[in-house]
């Protein structure tokens, strides 16, 4: 988990320093292009990073990806440090780092079964939880101290060194063999193994239903919080104070719901508790639209933070307890390409449904439509009775 966090956070500066460099390069479009660059092939290449992570261990792609983001943003501290490279460069960066992401998503999310007990994966969803928010925190302000103290250069510089953090960490782990896991390899074509996955996932009684749900829950969520929230703030006369109280609001809930997730270890009748937090959660984003006073609008944000970190756990868990082995990293990569490839892209089509519409419509037919996943959860048997393992 130390390790996770320490990437999590390198992350979240890589991400800072990037956006720096690329408004201090060029015009404001030109660094929205440029920043926008990482989510196509994270995207397109998102499903064959989890036949990867099946053929050759989660653990392998996970220490190769942290070692090339560590040796790439190295390279760019450095070039920044001697020279003034271009945008074309910090593009080219933003590009390698999509394609990164692309297999380390997959493989991290295939790693928790193989390092823990199958009746424990909830508390390691909690605990990923609150690394996730930690580096989200922390990341900003250690970003911004390494670009005032040092530019750039420095805030790529740190990003790398927490990156090479997480590496002997990673190489000490040890992962222990599950049953399938030697089926990964039995021979075949890529494209045959992801065909595979994909029939896997339709067959099955549990994780069929849940891709569904997690695609309806996450499309629709992930532009209004990102995208529509600033535009609520402007609206309201909020101003970009009020954005940072309301996102502290969503991730004070969120790690409520990790850190839940972490002291219990397990929830009974995990299905159901889903699919409720779901389509509750998105009663609370139609509501978020409404909310006429930031002090309410942050205790509504805090709701829906508390909710979808509930939701997003143990769709987390599920996945892995209901997931043979040998198919983990696939099923892991069609989750993940809804939530963190397709969910991104919308983010302009939300803005611009705001502009024309206004906050209240749009965020109130995508909390219905997450509400749709909610209710859909609900309606399948065998996913409303889902347990995790005792």
């Amino acid at each position: 988990m130390a390790a996770y966090t320490a990437s999590t956070l390198g992350d979240s500066v890589y991400h800072l320093a990037l956006s720096w460099a690329a408004v201090r390069g060029g015009t404001p479009a030109e660094a929205g292009l440029v920043l926008a660059v990482s989510a196509v092939p994270r995207a397109l290449l998102m499903l064959g990073g989890g036949v990867v992570a099946d053929r050759f261990g989660p653990r392998r792609v996970v220490v190769v990806s942290d070692t090339v983001r560590c040796l790439v943003v190295l390279a760019v501290a450095a070039s920044l440090f001697l020279s003034s490279p271009g945008l074309w460069f910090l593009a080219a960066v933003a590009l390698v780092f999509g394609c990164v992401d692309a297999l380390f998503m997959p493989a991290v999310g295939a790693l928790p079964p193989r390092i823990a007990p199958r009746d424990q994966l909830a508390r390691v969803q909690g605990l990923r939880g609150l690394a996730y928010r930690a580096g989200l925190v922390l990341g900003a302000p250690l970003g911004g101290l390494a670009v005032a103290l040092g530019g750039a250069a420095a805030a790529f510089g740190t990003a790398a060194l927490l990156f090479a953090f997480s590496l002997p960490l990673l190489l000490a782990l040890r992962v222990a063999p599950l049953p399938g896991d030697q089926a990964a390899n039995a021979g075949g074509t890529a494209v045959r193994d992801l065909a595979d996955g994909l029939r896997y996932i339709r067959r099955h009684q549990v994780l069929g239903p849940l891709m569904i749900v997690i695609a309806l829950s996450d499309l629709c969520f992930v532009g209004p919080l990102n995208v529509g929230l600033a535009l609520l703030s402007d609206a309201r006369g909020w101003g970009a104070a009020g954005i940072g109280w309301v996102l502290a609001g969503f991730g004070t809930g969120a790690g409520a719901a990790s850190l839940l997730l972490t002291v219990r270890g397990r929830i009974p009748r995990a299905g159901a508790v889903m699919a409720w937090t779901i389509t509750l959660g998105a009663v609370s984003i139609a509501a978020l639209a409404y909310v006429p006073l930031l002090p309410v609008a942050v205790a509504v944000a805090l709701c829906v933070g508390l909710l979808a970190g509930l939701s997003g756990a143990l769709c987390g868990a599920l996945t892995q307890t209901e997931c043979d082995p040998a198919y983990l990293g696939r099923v892991t990569s069609v989750s993940h390409f809804f939530s963190l490839g397709v969910a991104p892209l919308s983010f302009p089509l939300t803005g611009a449904a705001v502009g024309l519409w206004g906050p209240g419509p749009v965020f109130t037919a995508s909390a219905a439509i997450c509400a749709l996943g909610g209710v859909y959860a609900l309606s399948v048997r065998a996913l409303r009775r889902a347990e995790l393992p005792r």
